[in-house]
């Protein structure tokens, strides 16, 4: 059946299989179309390698016909129509996020853009400032692509505040004086300081007659992680449906699963409310205190190791972060240096599915700009090409009145520990040097900790390919028909400060 994809029932055909397929997303994102220029496209005796040709050329049209009839015959092997399945499904995942037309572009922009013409419209394009892919031979920009545009390009954006006004960010007005209370309040580095107590109801809801009546939807939702000393007091207070399945604090995407029958014509909705309380901490560092590394420890040969697809010391990765560095041998100088050279490198972008992305940190530096998990994994793969130990961590960020995803990390310091570092936050807009450097060894109490890495199994584990792959923030469905993607559902997050 098409949508049945990634099937897990051989875990090392899976594994290789989809070494294979991130390859090819990456090529696609790359547009590294010369890897596919010399196969013969009407080879029939390899139905996949045409697959591949028409996923990394954006010949989407041609894929689903490939993948009709191929299918329908019944003369391809399972691994051909594993692949030719799942690239089809990447290729509408793209679509999506790919969705508008040249003519919808022009339509937004010539608001701020009076005298709009093709060279502009160019100029964004090859300047990676306005995204574009070519789809089926057609020009298609990123659903965000125009919003991206004005925090990317300084004079585009000189053109919307003439029209909208100014725009101010409130996290950019909360944070600086709450991150200097944090610090006030510290009397004993990376001891937590300022807790919140918070009720959390999280939902998600299937549309209808997405999956067949009678049809038994498995859903698997956020829940926090357990160990951490600026996360506590965890309880699950109720759910719908009944007899939900925690995750065991081992864990390390942590998941609340859960089981419901589809009724025709009516959303399927599955609902949490769990406690939590959550503090800050911050870790006034000094390079003298920082001891040399335990290269044979357990801890630092898995965090400083390559981690495909997303963490790879690269010819250019490796020569990036020597330049960055300098020959700095200080490992908390060398993390300053790298989390600098991000900061006023890389914009802050809305970004794309990372499930139709390969390469993100090569992504990153090709179109320099990326958002909060792109950001970090760039961070961690430049931090452990230099032996530096560095750890994925995220869930929420939950300030009152601005709720979202987040992303950040953890780097290890020996004689130290574990020390949270957020790439994306930046530096803040403070004289005082404490503050202005606060994300670079602290993190604030507004956080909901789920993952302490990327990319694991889920519990119970999924079968299909899941919807996001790396991360896991807004949860993930499926049912014996396949997985349910992004746009099938749709997820709320309410929060309580108690």
């Amino acid at each position: 059946m098409i949508g049945q994809i990634f099937e897990i029932a051989s875990l090392n055909m899976s594994y290789q299989f989809c070494r294979r397929l991130l390859f090819i997303t990456f090529l696609w994102g790359s547009s590294l179309l010369l890897f596919v220029s010399c196969r013969p496209a009407e080879n029939k005796k390899n139905i996949s390698a045409r697959a591949e040709t028409y996923f990394i050329s954006g010949e989407f049209a041609k894929l689903d016909s490939l993948a009709e009839v191929a299918l329908q015959s019944g003369e391809i092997s399972e691994k051909e129509r594993l692949t030719i399945d799942s690239l089809r499904e990447i290729g509408r995942r793209i679509r999506l996020d790919f969705k508008l037309t040249g003519s919808e572009v022009r339509g937004r922009l010539e608001k701020y853009f009076p005298g709009l013409d093709s060279a502009m419209i160019s100029r964004w394009e090859e300047n990676r400032k306005l995204e574009m892919r070519l789809i089926d031979g057609e020009r298609r920009y990123f659903k965000n692509a125009v919003s991206n545009l004005f925090r990317l390009d300084d004079e585009a954006r000189k053109h919307k505040i003439r029209v909208d006004g100014a725009l101010v960010d409130s996290l950019d007005l909360f944070r600086p004086g709450y991150t200097a209370r944090v610090i006030g309040q510290t009397q004993t580095s990376g001891e937590t300081v300022l807790p919140v107590r918070m009720r959390l109801n999280y939902s998600v809801s299937v549309k209808p007659n997405a999956v067949p009546a009678g049809e038994i939807i498995r859903c698997w939702m956020p829940f926090p992680r357990e160990g951490h000393a600026r996360q506590t007091n965890i309880s699950l207070l109720k759910s719908d449906p009944e007899n939900a399945l925690i995750a065991p604090e081992e864990s390390l995407q942590r998941t609340v699963y859960l089981e419901k029958k589809a009724e025709k014509d009516m959303p399927t909705t599955f609902r949490i409310e769990f406690e939590v309380e959550t503090a800050s901490q911050y870790f006034d560092l000094n390079p003298d205190d920082i001891k040399p590394y335990d290269s044979g420890s357990a801890v630092y040969r898995e965090y400083t190791a390559e981690r495909a697809p997303q963490i790879l010391f690269t010819p250019t990765i490796r020569r990036l972060a020597d330049s960055i560095v300098a020959g700095e041998t200080n490992p908390l100088l060398k993390v300053q240096k790298i989390y600098n050279w991000i900061n006023s490198s890389v914009r802050w972008a809305s970004a794309l599915e990372y499930g139709t992305m390969g390469d993100i940190p090569g992504y990153v530096l090709q179109n320099h700009h990326g958002d909060c998990g792109m950001q970090t994994l760039l961070f961690m793969t430049l931090a452990r090409s230099q032996g530096i130990p560095v750890k994925w961590q995220s869930g929420w960020m939950l300030y009152p009145r601005n709720v979202n995803l987040h992303d950040w990390c953890e780097v290890y310091y020996e004689g130290v520990g574990w020390v949270p570092l957020d790439q994306s936050f930046g530096l803040q807009n403070s004289d005082d040097e404490k503050v202005r450097n606060f994300y670079r060894s602290g993190i604030d109490s507004y956080r909901l900790i789920v993952n302490d890495d990327y990319s694991r199994k889920l519990f119970p584990e999924k079968k299909y390919l899941r919807s996001e792959p790396y991360d896991f923030q807004r949860g993930e469905l499926e049912w014996e028909g396949g997985n349910l993607y992004f746009d099938q559902w749709s997820w709320d997050m309410e929060v309580e400060y108690q």
